[in-house]
């Protein structure tokens, strides 16, 4: 992972609710063995027609949006399935934050573990961001993990919190391994001093 500590980005707003992790990545294009190239099949079945050619009213395929890098979205984002790959395809668009009111409980997991980081705001605070973004052309956010604090160009800003086992991960780019390591020493220690009768070959 890389570390995240500020990320200013345009935004695209997704206001719809329970959105799935069988939307954000249909089962059929999960045999490929990379994590990455993913991003092409990102909501397959609501970007594209059964003929292949884009859906000019998806909101994804509007020419404004195609560098957005900042994800407004309802309630619910990323139920169903504990498919890792949604992530995968999230930021192989090209997503690196999604805001929501609230997420499901693996796929924040999943989330944590890749790097993308995830927001959650009160509905009535993604109400106003939802309206900003409709009145201002060309609406961006600059999320400041390090201060905890979501801005936007017009010197609206808001703070919002992470758990500090998740902040810590970001600021610092650590996956679970990484993390792990960090207690390296502590490890040792403990192999070094724990009692015979707990030593694998003694079993």
């Amino acid at each position: 992972m890389k570390p995240f500590r500020k990320h200013k980005g345009s935004v695209v707003p997704l206001n719809r609710t329970n959105i799935d992790t069988d939307i954000i990545i249909p089962k059929e294009f999960l045999k490929r063995i990379e994590r990455t190239g993913f991003g092409q099949f990102l909501m397959h079945d609501w970007r594209f027609q059964e003929d292949g050619e884009p859906r000019e009213d998806f909101v994804l395929n509007f020419n404004k949006y195609q560098e957005a890098s900042i994800l407004l979205t309802g309630e619910n984002f990323g139920s169903g399935s504990s498919r890792e790959n949604a992530v995968w395809a999230l930021q192989d668009y090209g997503f690196q934050v999604i805001i929501a009111p609230s997420f499901a409980d693996i796929f924040r997991i999943n989330c944590s573990k890749n790097g993308l980081l995830l927001i959650e705001l009160e509905q009535s605070l993604m109400n106003d961001l939802f309206e900003k973004e409709e009145y201002i052309d060309g609406y961006t956010l600059q999320v400041d993990l390090q201060e905890g604090i979501i801005k936007d160009q017009q010197g609206w800003s808001i703070p919002f919190t992470l758990d500090s086992h998740t902040r810590h991960k970001f600021l610092n780019g650590l996956d679970d391994i990484a993390l792990t390591l960090e207690a390296e020493d502590n490890i040792k220690e403990f192999e070094k001093n724990r009692p015979f009768y707990m030593n694998p070959t003694t079993i």
